[in-house]
């Protein structure tokens, strides 16, 4: 069982050392543990940080990319050489490495194929008060979208079984955290979260420059996703929101029209036609996005099929099945390999 470890990194080498630091060197139920970082278009020395301490991988991006590019490059770069269990955290030390013990048990345990770590939001100092409050709206309002149970969406440090990086495709620039539990919910994958402990923080974050920003950029992702995932369901709600704001001014000018009054009101006729044949035609974008959705999800399942072909799968799991017959089998481990 192999476990690689990637880091995202832009201009990350004052802290970097001391993230790699921290990092598990060794935990029960894993054979080998590797270390990847992703070079995001760095212009200082985090290269040459990472491979003087003596990381195993690293993905060069020439310009920055973004987080979510990055983490897809990395998912690739570790499925290619072998990783059975991905684990992502932060080049800044925010997550405390020997915690990656806990998001890696229930992969083990053939429990989950995904692990989220739960932070403890509001006992984190460096949080300000409206922060914290939007975290908790964030990761309820992902909860409704994936239909999971995960307390904290935007938290980066996570682990995915070999066979659910194979099946991840993230497809905004800003970030992956909340795009990829709405897409594992929409998929039925095993998700779960597991609380986690952070450290003092290091320096300030760079995901966003400010508070609006961030909160701008999380609804939009939160509602692409939505949509992409959950077509017919978002413009459903849309459109029949519309639809009844209409029909409710239809039946008032109908009722002033009873009473001999709907002179006055015809303005109120022309605008509920408006409004539901608005809502009428959303609802049937909706019918037409959910036939698109339909179809991509037969091109991921094509794009599932051609990568374990490029990764090689089968000699994959045949060289696992060998292992595993050549060494004893360790308790509560299962012979067995789901994929």
């Amino acid at each position: 069982m192999k476990l690689i470890i990637q880091i995202p990194c832009y201009n990350e080498a004052e802290t970097l050392e001391i993230a790699l630091n921290d990092l598990p060197k060794h935990i029960d139920g894993i054979d080998q543990i590797e270390y990847l970082i992703i070079n995001d278009g760095s212009s200082d020395n985090t290269v040459e940080v990472a491979k003087k301490w003596g990381v195993h991988y690293v993905v060069n991006f020439k310009s920055n990319k973004g987080l979510a590019r990055g983490f897809m490059a990395g998912l690739d770069a570790c499925l290619r050489n072998g990783a059975d269990i991905i684990v992502n955290t932060d080049a800044d030390n925010q997550y405390c490495g020997a915690d990656i013990e806990k998001l890696v048990r229930p992969i083990l345990e053939g429990k989950s194929d995904i692990v989220i770590g739960e932070r403890p939001i509001d006992q984190t100092e460096h949080f300000s008060p409206l922060k914290k409050k939007l975290q908790h709206i964030g990761s309820w309002t992902v909860r409704i979208a994936s239909n999971t149970d995960i307390p904290d969406a935007p938290s980066g440090f996570r682990a995915m079984s070999r066979a659910a990086a194979l099946k991840m495709n993230v497809v905004n620039e800003y970030t992956y955290t909340l795009e990829t539990i709405v897409q594992a919910g929409r998929n039925k994958m095993a998700i779960t979260s597991v609380p986690i402990r952070t450290n003092p923080e290091l320096r300030k974050s760079r995901l966003f420059n400010s508070m609006f920003g961030y909160i701008k950029k999380s609804v939009l992702t939160i509602i692409r996703a939505f949509m992409m995932y959950k077509p017919l369901r978002f413009f459903s709600i849309i459109g029949g929101i519309v639809f009844g704001v209409g029909l409710i001014l239809g039946l008032r000018f109908l009722i002033f029209l009873f009473m001999g009054n709907s002179a006055g009101h015809v303005q109120s006729l022309i605008l509920a036609s408006t409004l539901m044949i608005l809502g009428f035609q959303t609802i049937i974008s909706g019918l037409l996005a959910d036939l698109i959705a339909s179809n991509r999800k037969l091109l991921e399942d094509t794009q599932e099929r051609v990568r374990r072909l490029d990764y090689g799968e089968e000699k994959h799991w045949k060289e696992q099945r060998n292992k595993k017959r050549n060494s004893k089998v360790k308790p509560g481990l299962s012979e067995d390999t789901n994929v």
